[in-house]
């Protein structure tokens, strides 16, 4: 999902608004729990659950930033916010808080669809594979379940 978005940005030129950039955030730090879980491969009920509810969080998180981005995409243009100060100014001015406030609650850039595959938008491909990434952390917990 990273090399997607790195490429549509650097390769295609298209520009992540914030809510993109905190998916992003929601993408690494899922795959980084994953990661540090598979080269960990704890072998007892603890540690995987352990994995396991992280690696959840992580993509609970992701799907929540996605399907946000999602619904704010599919408002009606009169009911779009307005666009506000970007991310890059947002942090340097506000306190982080305010910050992930500001970005949930959306704005009009983010409600744009610069691209779709399929005619599906790239938010709603993000929610796809997060619901997709979840498996994993899902079948972790079943297997410590099992023992």
């Amino acid at each position: 999902m990273m090399a997607v978005a790195l490429g549509l940005e650097h390769i295609g030129g298209l520009e992540p608004c914030p809510l993109c950039v905190f998916q992003r955030v929601g993408v690494i730090a899922a795959g980084l729990t994953l990661a540090v879980a598979a080269g960990h491969n704890p072998g007892g009920r603890i540690g995987r659950s352990v994995y396991a509810v992280l690696g959840l969080v992580a993509v609970a998180g992701g799907a929540f930033v996605a399907g946000r981005h999602v619904w704010l995409q599919s408002l009606p243009a009169d009911q779009v916010p307005s666009c506000g100060p970007g991310l890059d100014y947002m942090i340097d001015v506000l306190p982080m808080q305010e910050v992930i406030a500001t970005v949930l609650s959306g704005s009009g850039e983010c409600a744009d669809v610069d691209a779709a595959l399929l005619g599906v938008s790239l938010p709603a491909w993000t929610l796809v594979g997060f619901i997709v990434l979840a498996a994993f952390p899902l079948a972790m917990l079943w297997r410590a379940a099992k023992r």
